[in-house]
């Protein structure tokens, strides 16, 4: 088996348990923060690039990225709603009325959400009178939140204002936080934060990525810089652990390519079957030690060359492609595969704030969705895979004159 990689590195220590960090998960080379979207006028400006390392603990197992650039400069002005995917609105929509039900919350009960965007999940236990609390650093999300009746903080969550909310009385009986964990460079106090305001007999659900579906799929794109840490079960229960949190249930969710969704609270000595049952799924995997991971970055190396292949070849035989979505897992594929407009000649987003700009790195120009039908090209490649069914469903016009979508990852694929 080939071994991961081992020499001295920028990232002395792990964020989590402080363990000296030699080890190499995967090197994505140089990249662009991935929502950081071009102005005609910045084409021609500086713009920087960052290490794409990926390292891992070989204490905790907690693969993680350097944090290059402040929390504060990416989040404080984000340009992602989640709202714009219908999908990821009806799986907020969904988990609200289950936890409403397991968790018997009402009028009394405090829902938090932490990374709360524009409201997309909260506005769901709104409708239903239970009070609800949204907490996001970016001001012009936290808006478009407060448009839908979501009350919302606009801060950094963390021991501060966890201790600040506590204090003024106010404890949750729900704390979520969908897909923001792995966005956390100050994980210890983050958590800790979540200890301090969870009510006594509350309970907190965190979904993450679950690494080991980004190592099992080659899901090589969801690394960029605004995702810190990547997590297996493993090394969540070793987070929540080291802060007197029990994580009493999980389910595996087919979100983002393979998510977990973990159930945590205050100790109570007990939990449910599943999660034994996945701690030792990741042992008989490997993915309890080094080993399991060791031949990830050779698999990734694989899948850019034939994706490389397949555009150069539709290229070489008179194609025209072009791409759907400017997402940031997009924005990695596209700066670590070197595809820029000689492969692909643009891309669309629904969201109406990327429009008239360009793509990091690539200088990609993005386009409302109606510029496929105008321009009818032969392949669209389509770069949030994960939401390929909703996708291929809004896409189903591009048959009408013969054209035909690719997905990229795992293997690149052209949709039957």
């Amino acid at each position: 088996m080939q071994a991961i990689s081992a020499y001295p590195t920028t990232l002395p220590r792990c964020r989590l348990c402080g363990t000296g960090l030699d080890h190499t998960l995967v090197d994505l080379g140089m990249s662009p923060l991935c929502e950081s979207f071009l102005t005609a006028e910045e084409l021609n400006e500086m713009e920087p690039f960052y290490p794409l390392h990926v390292r891992i603990c070989g204490e905790c197992l907690l693969a993680q990225l350097e944090a290059y650039v402040a929390a504060e400069a990416i989040f404080r002005h984000y340009a992602y709603f989640s709202s714009y995917s219908t999908s990821w609105v009806e799986h907020a929509r969904t988990y609200a009325e289950r936890m409403i039900e397991r968790l018997g919350l009402g009028r009394e009960s405090l829902v938090v959400e932490l990374a709360s965007n524009d409201g997309y999940l909260l506005q769901h236990f709104v409708a239903h009178g239970i009070p609800s609390l949204g907490i996001d650093p970016a001001a012009n999300v936290a808006e478009a939140a407060r448009v839908r009746g979501v009350q919302t903080l606009v801060d950094f969550f963390g021991t501060r204002l966890a201790s600040e909310l506590a204090e003024s009385g106010r404890h949750a009986a729900l704390i979520a936080a969908n897909n923001v964990l792995a966005q956390v460079p100050s994980l210890n106090d983050f958590v800790e934060g979540i200890r301090i305001l969870l009510a006594p007999e509350g309970t907190a659900t965190i979904e993450v990525p679950h690494l080991v579906r980004l190592v099992e799929g080659l899901q090589f794109d969801t690394i960029y810089h605004e995702h810190y840490s990547y997590f297996s079960f493993h090394s969540l229960v070793e987070v929540f652990g080291r802060h007197e949190l029990e994580v009493f249930d999980v389910e595996e969710l087919p979100s983002h390519g393979g998510s977990l969704r973990v159930y945590v609270r205050h100790p109570q000595g007990s939990a449910e079957p599943a999660v034994e049952a996945l701690l030792q799924a990741e042992r008989d995997g490997g993915y309890d030690r080094l080993d399991g991971y060791a031949d990830f970055a050779a698999r990734v190396a694989e899948t850019k060359w034939r994706l490389l292949e397949l555009l150069i070849r539709l290229r070489r035989d008179g194609a025209r492609i072009v791409g759907y979505g400017a997402p940031g897992k997009g924005n990695t594929l596209l700066n670590y595969c070197g595809i820029r407009t000689d492969l692909l000649d643009y891309t669309v987003d629904r969201n109406p704030l990327k429009h008239g700009r360009f793509l990091p790195g690539t200088h990609i120009p993005i386009h409302p969705p109606e510029r496929i039908g105008e321009t009818k090209p032969d392949y669209v490649l389509i770069l949030p895979w994960n939401l390929k069914r909703e996708i291929a469903a809004q896409l189903e016009y591009v048959r009408d004159w013969g054209g035909r979508l690719v997905v990229p990852i795992p293997e690149p694929e052209v949709l039957p």
